[in-house]
């Protein structure tokens, strides 16, 4: 049996399961749910952590199926690029002690930290919009 067909049947029982968990709990009603103290979301959730499990395992085997069968140098120097933008990021951020709305203090580095991670979405999302426009342009002169 191939893989292809393996998952597919997975993907139906959990996805049956799901369904079925879920209408038990649509068929009490939310007061009864909340009445007996989320009796009948565990299932729901175990359900919703395995498939969560399946797909990161999954995920993890075919991208290092895929590093070790590809081009290693590339990979490296994809994941260094990406580890300089977030150093540039770490490096433009500035931590500065805020409160929250509850009145909760943010740390200089929690604070440093949110402003790394703003800056790193910015400049990739930059790169990202520059290489298809950089690939729209390519594609136009070709013909």
């Amino acid at each position: 049996m191939g893989l292809h067909k393996i998952s597919k049947i997975v993907a139906l029982v959990l996805g049956v399961a799901g369904v079925l968990l879920w209408g038990m709990l649509m068929i009490k009603g939310d007061k009864a749910v909340i009445a007996s103290g989320g009796e009948g979301l565990d299932s729901f959730l175990y359900v919703a952590y395995l498939t969560f499990a399946i797909l990161l395992i999954t995920v993890v085997v075919f991208v290092v199926k895929g590093i070790l069968g590809g081009d290693v140098k590339k990979t490296l120097m994809s994941v260094g690029a990406f580890l300089l933008i977030f150093v540039i990021s770490y490096v433009m951020a500035d931590g500065v002690e805020s409160f929250t709305k509850d009145g909760e203090i943010v740390t200089a580095q929690t604070s440093r930290y949110i402003g790394t991670g703003l800056y790193t979405f910015y400049i990739l999302s930059v790169v990202a919009v520059v290489a298809m426009a950089f690939s729209g342009v390519k594609k136009l002169t070709k013909r």
